[in-house]
């Protein structure tokens, strides 16, 4: 290879794609933005998220956003023909992911033993809310029954509040993205002499593993947690505050930097007060101390309360809009929603992986499929149900 080209990591990967909605589809996103070759099997009606909008001319954003770069075949797998031509297709894969109840692809005939019978080499991958045994295997769940169990809720809120959502499917992108993650590291082992294997991903499993700050304030402190709004649960400042005009972030983690936000409201007596003197002692009084904040910030606007912070060199930022969120997204340096020219809608902005590498290629991205698009291509003739 010359030395300036760039290659793409997951050329030469074929995934074979049963998934639907958000979960799977997410994680065989962020393999095809890698280069590998991902055939999305349907069914005759098409992925759900195909008939969720919003919609423009027909096509929904949701399933354009998660099925880029993926070839579409459809394909009725309570037709033995189908079957048998889904399994061909498995053959000389690499990967196989789904995301069905627990037992639906083995009524189908296409669970792992199935699969591995006619390629033993096969990283099946299933995803599924609760993994694929246990007492919650055969429940039915959506991101926000997950984010219900997981914890996740009772910490989300003010402290006075109800419990409160993550305002995204939290739960179906971590178990999309770990499924992800897990499927690069069997493809790794596979390559050093493993052998195929079966991937569990729970969506729950998934959530939880993400919770290290309250599972740490269990361990040590004797009682699980609950709901503090936007305030750190065990650090102080560190959380939203009241400037003139809005609301600003301030994140002080250390007496380093709580001396520096002290200087930086030219009151540097309140590092001493014995108040504040430790995170500890801060957090056990954070109200006198958000008042002492407060206070100094209601005589700035919020440009003027960061640019202050930044100089100190204070982590802070403004609590952006979304739509101010997705125009630095759009047209920022970091260019995470580059444009696509899709097939039946022209130019759209588009989400990507967000990695950078020296040696990566950047794929442009494509559009994803009609339904049924390369059936014709895949399976030498169109299916008909």
């Amino acid at each position: 290879m010359e030395p300036n080209s760039k290659r793409q990591p997951l050329a030469g990967i074929k995934i074979v794609d049963l998934t639907r909605v958000l979960s799977g589809p997410f994680c065989t996103a962020l393999l095809s933005d890698l280069g590998a070759d991902v055939i999305k099997v349907e069914p005759p009606a098409g992925d759900e998220y195909r008939h969720v909008g919003p919609f423009k001319a027909g096509e929904s954003a949701l399933f354009t956003l998660m099925n880029r770069n993926k070839k579409g075949v459809v394909a009725d797998l309570k037709n033995s023909g189908h079957l048998a031509r889904v399994l061909e297709l498995a053959r000389d894969a690499d990967v196989f992911v789904e995301n069905f109840k627990p037992g639906v692809a083995e009524r189908l005939g296409l669970g792992y033993e199935s699969v591995r019978a006619v390629n033993p080499d096969i990283i099946y991958a299933s995803i599924s809310g609760f993994g694929q045994s246990g007492e919650h295997s055969q429940l039915p769940a959506y991101d926000l029954v997950v984010q219900a169990m997981s914890g996740m809720m009772a910490i989300t809120g003010e402290a006075d509040g109800e419990p409160t959502k993550v305002g995204e499917s939290i739960a179906d992108l971590v178990a999309g993205l770990y499924a992800s993650w897990a499927i690069l590291a069997a493809l790794f082992d596979r390559q050093r002499g493993g052998t195929g294997v079966h991937l569990d991903i729970a969506m729950l499993d998934c959530l939880f593993s993400l919770m290290p700050t309250p599972v740490a304030q269990w361990m040590f402190g004797g009682q699980a947690p609950g709901r503090v709004g936007n305030r750190h649960p065990l650090s102080t400042p560190f959380g939203a505050f009241n400037a003139r005009d809005g609301r600003v972030i301030i994140a002080v983690l250390n007496n380093r930097q709580f001396g520096a936000l002290c200087g930086a409201m030219a009151q540097p007596a309140i590092a001493e007060d014995p108040r504040f003197c430790s995170d500890e002692e801060r957090t056990r009084h954070e109200p006198e101390l958000r008042v002492l904040i407060e206070t100094w910030l209601a005589g700035h606007s919020v440009e003027s309360a960061i640019a202050a912070l930044a100089g100190a060199g204070i982590p802070a930022s403004p609590v952006l809009e979304m739509g101010e969120a997705l125009a630095r997204a759009r047209h920022g340096e970091r260019q995470l929603l580059p444009t696509q020219q899709h097939l039946r809608l022209g130019d759209i902005p588009i989400m990507i992986q967000p990695i950078r590498a020296s040696g990566w290629q950047t794929l442009a991205p494509r559009t994803a499929p009609t339904l049924g698009e390369h059936n014709g291509e895949l399976f030498g003739q169109a299916i008909h149900t």
